[in-house]
């Protein structure tokens, strides 16, 4: 179930569905296509004993919010509610007695609150779209704590998004005078073993607010020609709230820990990464 809390919210099923559910509301589409969405496309969670009620809970909250609390469902959550139904499940997954007690309060509570009118149904939310800070194949050059340039290449550019990601490979430049794009494409990426790193290859998704709000002065020297395009994946890839403080940190502790300790044999050429069948991070 993972739930974290007593609380009709605290647990991954509930956060989820509701947050779906206002992504979609937010898109503009009614409540009524979006509740028929969510049924259709949850029915494992629907099936499942132990987070079924936690998917009705949701479901009735949002649309309560919404003013369109469908009779069916507010019906559902109410017998799952006087009956026990709920409880019995925390019983089953061995919740103790003072757990149960506390839920008990946040059921009736929950109950309550669906039998009272709200006043006005919640506001619709525009979405905020931020476009990248980088272009793809920006050669972007800083100045690290030794006074040398470091820079990273632009991977990619995800356009017209809520976040306005690029995603950054960190290079191992270190240079007295200002990098050529030859330098660049040539560049070895940084490969991160210093404190409890393994040998991690510094190339991440950056939020377009996380970009902006760097103390760091940088310059865009240029642009080379990226062949590949690389998708958002969340599950293959990483984020980091990727400013170009936090990668000229990175840059200075590996070239700091490589003084005393030896260079990751790892070695990835910036070549890889934006010539056709190159080397791919995931």
């Amino acid at each position: 179930m993972g739930a974290w809390g007593t609380a009709i919210s605290s647990n991954d099923t509930y956060a989820d569905i509701y947050s779906e559910f206002f992504d979609l509301y937010n898109d503009g589409l009614d409540v009524e296509e979006i509740s028929k969405k969510l049924i259709a496309d949850n029915q494992e969670t629907i099936d499942d004993t132990d987070d079924s009620n936690n998917f009705w809970f949701a479901l009735a909250k949002a649309q309560w919010e919404c003013k369109q609390l469908d009779n069916d469902i507010f019906a559902r959550v109410k017998n799952v509610i006087e009956t026990g139904a709920d409880l019995e499940v925390w019983r089953h997954l061995d919740a103790d007695e003072k757990d149960i007690k506390k839920r008990q309060v946040v059921l009736d509570k929950f109950l309550a609150d669906l039998q009272t009118e709200r006043l006005k149904a919640k506001s619709r939310k525009k979405k905020i779209i931020r476009q990248p800070v980088f272009e793809k194949g920006d050669c972007v050059t800083f100045r690290l704590g030794d006074g040398n340039y470091g820079g990273v290449i632009v991977l990619e550019a995800i356009k017209d998004t809520e976040l306005g990601l690029n995603l950054i490979a960190l290079t191992r430049i270190s240079s007295k005078g200002k990098p050529t794009l030859n330098d660049f494409e040539n560049s070895e990426i940084l490969t991160k073993s210093f404190a409890n790193w393994k040998s991690d290859i510094e190339i991440g998704w950056c939020y377009a607010i996380g970009l902006k709000t760097a103390k760091t002065e940088y310059e865009v020297l240029g642009r080379v020609k990226v062949d590949i395009n690389y998708a958002v994946n969340v599950g293959s890839g990483y984020y980091f709230n990727g400013t170009i403080d936090k990668m000229k940190e990175y840059a200075q502790n590996q070239f700091e820990y490589e003084k005393d300790n030896p260079k990751p044999p790892k070695k990835i050429i910036a070549k890889e990464l934006i010539k056709k069948k190159g080397w791919k991070f995931w």
